[in-house]
């Protein structure tokens, strides 16, 4: 199908189909990296305290990484109005919620600028190292151009996007300057053990056995080697990491579509964005944009 010589802006959405987050936001490879995230976002100890104290992740161990992914889904697919929509929920939500700095005691709220920062970047980033690590072929010049266009998706959150890395130069320097804040607590401890044994019941138990090791300890070993060491629990070797998160993508693009056929519940936000729009708009690495 051929693209359309006129396109509605509210139909194309916040990036559109010439995008990079458009392509890569429709890879597999983006569950290991929200896993990752989670992982390093929770080094933050301000951070982690308003999840744990705030979150109920304990009772719904699979929700807060549905919802999020919900969030990229809408922001990224849906149309302008869906977009702003979803970052306005967010917004609203994040507005009402307080946490109490376990050090000093002080009651501080959760969308704190400094705190939503801090959660975007590790986001993306991880999004990026797990592209990267898993064999999505971004060059530097269209992850400088991803890292630009998210921040059209941290001014959703109620970030100003001039404050907000637009670059991996710009996204290393702000990971070395949040470095001294990052250590481990009681927080971050909670969150590495949910991750790896999230207390589910019933049939999905018998699952985390093997989610455990080819998901959630593959995210945990796709942090960088300062970050594992703020956790305290080695990783997997680099090269077994590498070629573990190559081998679960290469898996994923083969049963994600048949899972998809079977069950229509089960199908990408992209779908909605390709009925909309036209077969012209499905997200292909090979219409990633030349940068």
């Amino acid at each position: 199908m051929s693209r359309p010589v006129v396109i509605d802006t509210e139909e194309l959405g916040l990036f559109g189909p010439d995008s990079v987050t458009w392509q890569v936001h429709a890879d597999p490879a983006l569950w290991l990296g929200g896993i990752r995230s989670l992982y390093l976002q929770a080094l933050h100890p301000r951070a982690v305290a308003g999840v744990v104290q705030n979150s109920d992740f304990r009772t719904d161990p699979l929700g807060r990484l549905i919802r999020t992914a919900e969030f990229v889904g809408t922001s990224t697919y849906g149309t302008l109005t869906r977009a702003h929509a979803a970052g306005a929920a967010v917004r609203r939500v994040h507005r009402a919620l307080r946490a109490t700095d376990p050090d000093t005691g002080e009651v501080f709220r959760v969308d704190d600028p400094e705190l939503l920062l801090w959660v975007h970047c590790a986001e993306v980033s991880s999004f990026l190292t797990a592209l990267g690590r898993s064999g999505c072929p971004l060059t530097r010049a269209q992850a400088d151009r991803y890292l630009h266009e998210q921040r059209r998706t941290a001014a959703l959150v109620g970030l100003d996007p001039a404050e907000v890395p637009g670059s991996l130069a710009e996204m290393s320097a702000y990971l070395r300057g949040v470095y001294p804040v990052l250590r481990r607590t009681a927080g971050s401890d909670v969150i590495y053990d949910f991750l790896h044994r999230p207390p589910v019941r019933g049939w999905p138990a018998l699952g985390v056995r093997v989610y455990e090791p080819t998901v959630s300890h593959l995210a945990y070993s796709l942090l960088p080697g300062w970050a594992r060491k703020l956790h305290g629990r080695r990783g997997y070797p680099p090269a077994l990491t590498t070629a573990a998160a190559r081998g679960l993508r290469a898996t994923a693009q083969v049963v994600l579509p048949r899972l998809r056929r079977e069950d229509s519940s089960a199908q990408p936000a992209f779908v909605d964005a390709v009925r909309r729009l036209g077969d012209w708009a499905a997200p292909s690495l090979d219409r990633l944009p030349a940068c």
